[in-house]
Protein backbone atom coordinates (compact mmCIF):
# COMPACT_ATOMS: atom_id res chain seq x y z
CA UNK A 1 0.00 0.00 0.00
CA UNK A 2 1.56 3.36 -0.99
CA UNK A 3 0.10 6.09 0.82
CA UNK A 4 0.08 9.85 0.39
CA UNK A 5 -0.40 12.59 2.62
CA UNK A 6 -1.50 15.69 1.60
CA UNK A 7 -3.25 19.00 2.70
CA UNK A 8 -6.94 18.47 1.92
CA UNK A 9 -8.48 19.42 -1.34
CA UNK A 10 -12.10 20.65 -2.45
CA UNK A 11 -12.45 17.44 -3.95
CA UNK A 12 -11.61 15.55 -0.64
CA UNK A 13 -14.95 16.22 1.09
CA UNK A 14 -17.24 13.96 -0.58
CA UNK A 15 -15.26 10.86 0.09
CA UNK A 16 -14.70 11.86 3.30
CA UNK A 17 -18.21 12.82 3.71
CA UNK A 18 -18.77 8.82 2.98
CA UNK A 19 -15.87 7.53 5.10
CA UNK A 20 -17.00 8.96 7.95
CA UNK A 21 -20.78 7.72 7.16
CA UNK A 22 -19.23 4.12 6.41
CA UNK A 23 -17.11 3.77 9.46
CA UNK A 24 -20.65 3.21 11.37
CA UNK A 25 -18.63 5.38 14.00
CA UNK A 26 -20.18 8.64 13.96
CA UNK A 27 -23.62 9.63 14.62
CA UNK A 28 -25.10 11.90 11.94
CA UNK A 29 -24.81 14.99 13.94
CA UNK A 30 -20.87 14.50 14.32
CA UNK A 31 -20.57 13.80 10.63
CA UNK A 32 -22.53 17.68 9.95
CA UNK A 33 -19.90 19.18 12.53
CA UNK A 34 -17.01 17.71 10.81
CA UNK A 35 -17.95 18.37 7.08
CA UNK A 36 -19.01 21.83 8.64
CA UNK A 37 -14.92 22.13 9.81
CA UNK A 38 -13.83 20.50 6.69
CA UNK A 39 -15.99 23.45 4.85
CA UNK A 40 -14.65 25.81 7.48
CA UNK A 41 -11.21 25.09 6.22
CA UNK A 42 -12.06 24.97 2.30
CA UNK A 43 -13.78 28.30 2.50
CA UNK A 44 -10.82 30.29 4.44
CA UNK A 45 -7.60 29.24 2.74
CA UNK A 46 -5.85 31.96 5.33
CA UNK A 47 -7.52 30.29 8.15
CA UNK A 48 -5.24 29.31 11.07
CA UNK A 49 -7.74 26.82 13.46
CA UNK A 50 -7.52 23.89 11.59
CA UNK A 51 -5.62 22.05 9.23
CA UNK A 52 -6.52 19.01 7.65
CA UNK A 53 -4.67 16.28 5.58
CA UNK A 54 -5.83 13.10 3.32
CA UNK A 55 -4.02 9.89 3.46
CA UNK A 56 -4.90 8.85 -0.28
CA UNK A 57 -3.79 6.06 -2.51
CA UNK A 58 -3.63 7.44 -6.16
CA UNK A 59 -7.07 8.77 -6.15
CA UNK A 60 -8.52 7.13 -3.54
CA UNK A 61 -8.72 8.65 -0.29
CA UNK A 62 -8.28 6.32 2.33
CA UNK A 63 -8.55 8.41 5.64
CA UNK A 64 -8.12 12.47 6.89
CA UNK A 65 -6.90 13.95 9.87
CA UNK A 66 -8.18 17.62 11.56
CA UNK A 67 -5.71 19.24 14.29
CA UNK A 68 -5.31 22.73 14.91
CA UNK A 69 -3.75 24.62 18.18
CA UNK A 70 -5.67 24.96 21.96
CA UNK A 71 -6.67 28.50 21.29
CA UNK A 72 -5.09 30.50 24.00
CA UNK A 73 -2.14 27.79 24.91
CA UNK A 74 1.24 27.84 23.59
CA UNK A 75 2.02 24.75 21.97
CA UNK A 76 -1.03 22.57 22.51
CA UNK A 77 -2.88 21.28 19.55
CA UNK A 78 -5.97 19.16 19.68
CA UNK A 79 -6.61 16.07 17.22
CA UNK A 80 -9.96 17.00 16.30
CA UNK A 81 -10.62 14.21 13.91
CA UNK A 82 -9.32 11.35 12.69
CA UNK A 83 -11.03 8.26 10.80
CA UNK A 84 -10.43 5.55 8.15
CA UNK A 85 -12.02 3.94 5.66
CA UNK A 86 -13.68 0.62 7.17
CA UNK A 87 -11.58 -1.38 4.73
CA UNK A 88 -8.17 -0.17 5.52
CA UNK A 89 -8.55 -0.19 9.26
CA UNK A 90 -6.14 -2.48 10.57
CA UNK A 91 -3.60 -1.17 7.68
CA UNK A 92 -1.35 1.43 9.29
CA UNK A 93 -3.45 4.62 7.58
CA UNK A 94 -4.61 5.87 10.83
CA UNK A 95 -0.65 5.47 12.18
CA UNK A 96 0.69 7.29 9.56
CA UNK A 97 -1.85 10.07 9.48
CA UNK A 98 -1.13 10.31 13.15
CA UNK A 99 2.69 10.55 12.83
CA UNK A 100 1.96 13.25 10.02
CA UNK A 101 -0.26 15.40 12.41
CA UNK A 102 2.54 14.97 14.91
CA UNK A 103 5.35 15.90 13.32
CA UNK A 104 3.63 19.19 11.99
CA UNK A 105 2.48 20.14 15.84
CA UNK A 106 6.42 19.70 16.27
CA UNK A 107 7.37 21.80 12.79
CA UNK A 108 5.05 24.28 14.18
CA UNK A 109 6.64 24.31 17.84
CA UNK A 110 4.44 22.11 19.21
CA UNK A 111 4.72 20.02 22.49
CA UNK A 112 1.28 18.28 23.06
CA UNK A 113 -1.25 16.96 21.15
CA UNK A 114 -4.88 16.49 22.95
CA UNK A 115 -7.41 13.77 21.59
CA UNK A 116 -10.98 13.72 23.04
CA UNK A 117 -13.44 10.96 22.68
CA UNK A 118 -16.10 9.32 24.49
CA UNK A 119 -16.13 6.21 27.04
CA UNK A 120 -19.28 4.23 25.13
CA UNK A 121 -18.35 0.14 23.67
CA UNK A 122 -18.06 1.89 20.57
CA UNK A 123 -15.00 3.48 20.90
CA UNK A 124 -13.33 1.13 22.57
CA UNK A 125 -11.38 0.69 19.04
CA UNK A 126 -10.72 4.08 19.23
CA UNK A 127 -9.37 4.42 22.67
CA UNK A 128 -6.90 0.97 21.18
CA UNK A 129 -5.94 2.75 18.32
CA UNK A 130 -4.35 6.07 20.64
CA UNK A 131 -3.14 3.71 23.00
CA UNK A 132 -0.85 2.06 20.19
CA UNK A 133 -0.01 5.27 19.42
CA UNK A 134 1.82 6.10 22.47
CA UNK A 135 -1.18 8.17 24.12
CA UNK A 136 -2.46 8.07 27.23
CA UNK A 137 -5.40 9.42 29.08
CA UNK A 138 -4.67 12.27 30.82
CA UNK A 139 -8.32 13.12 32.37
CA UNK A 140 -11.62 11.43 32.54
CA UNK A 141 -14.94 14.00 32.92
CA UNK A 142 -17.96 11.04 34.49
CA UNK A 143 -20.75 11.69 32.62
CA UNK A 144 -19.49 14.30 30.76
CA UNK A 145 -21.87 13.69 27.46
CA UNK A 146 -24.80 12.05 29.15
CA UNK A 147 -25.27 9.53 32.43
CA UNK A 148 -22.78 6.82 31.84
CA UNK A 149 -20.63 8.26 28.91
CA UNK A 150 -17.56 10.07 30.10
CA UNK A 151 -15.36 12.07 28.25
CA UNK A 152 -11.94 10.75 27.80
CA UNK A 153 -9.00 13.12 27.07
CA UNK A 154 -6.30 11.66 25.38
CA UNK A 155 -2.68 13.08 25.30
CA UNK A 156 0.99 12.94 23.52
CA UNK A 157 3.81 14.92 25.01
CA UNK A 158 5.71 15.70 21.51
Amino acid sequence: MSITIRKFEHSDKEPVRNLLVHTESFTEAEVDVAIELVDLFLNNPNQKDYDLYTAVEGNEVLGYICIGPTPLTEGTYDLYWIAVSPVTQGKGVGKQLIKYAEETVKINNGRLLVAETSSQPKYQKTCDFYVSAGYEILSRIKEYYKVGDDLLVYGKYL
